[in-house]
């Protein structure tokens, strides 16, 4: 009996491919999730716990039909971060997020990531003019989503911490 069947899109860009969470991931995720970069998104983590959080992951995709795509380096085969949509029992709504792992930020993999997952969500899975939670202090996301169109919208918190909701916007719209 088979109790899901999904198959998990890819998307390529001219530099990136965003693909399916892999249980071979484990060694990438498990270093990112160890540095204290990862603090902003539920870590640091042990290798037991990476290993739930990329079953979670493939069980996002099953549970919600989308989820977070792990990004791969077309230059050299390296996973260098995730990207996509995820959306929590608690939480308001559909989120687009991102991480890069340490080495790779500043080179625009997360912009070119995440406009195409918020180009394919908007497509593909009616999820258009979604949020992005970013904690207040992480700079870099808040510049980032700007870069992407997103605008502030208001303050809030999630799952005890306090964040700022921004607003892309609709497939289409004038950025």
């Amino acid at each position: 009996m088979t109790l899901f069947n999904f198959d998990i899109p890819s998307i390529e860009t001219d530099r990136l491919i965003l693909r399916e969470p892999r249980e071979t991931d484990l060694d990438a995720v498990s270093a990112f999730m160890a540095s204290e970069r990862s603090h902003i998104i539920g870590g640091p983590m042990d290798r037991v716990a990476c290993w739930k959080l990329i079953a979670g992951s493939i069980g996002h995709w099953a549970l919600r039909g989308y989820g977070f795509w792990n990004i791969e380096n077309k230059a050299d085969g390296e996973m260098v971060g995730a990207c996509g949509f995820i959306f929590r029992e608690g939480w308001s709504e559909p989120e687009l997020g991102w991480n890069l792992h340490d080495g790779y930020e500043g080179l625009g993999f997360a912009f070119e990531a995440a406009r195409a997952a918020r180009d394919y969500g908007a497509t593909h899975f009616d999820l258009d003019g979604v949020i992005s939670y970013i904690d207040p202090n992480n700079h870099r996301s808040i510049a980032l989503a700007t870069r992407l169109g997103a605008s502030f919208e208001k303050a809030g918190t999630l799952v005890g911490h306090n964040i700022h909701i921004y607003r892309h916007p609709k497939q289409g719209a004038a950025e």
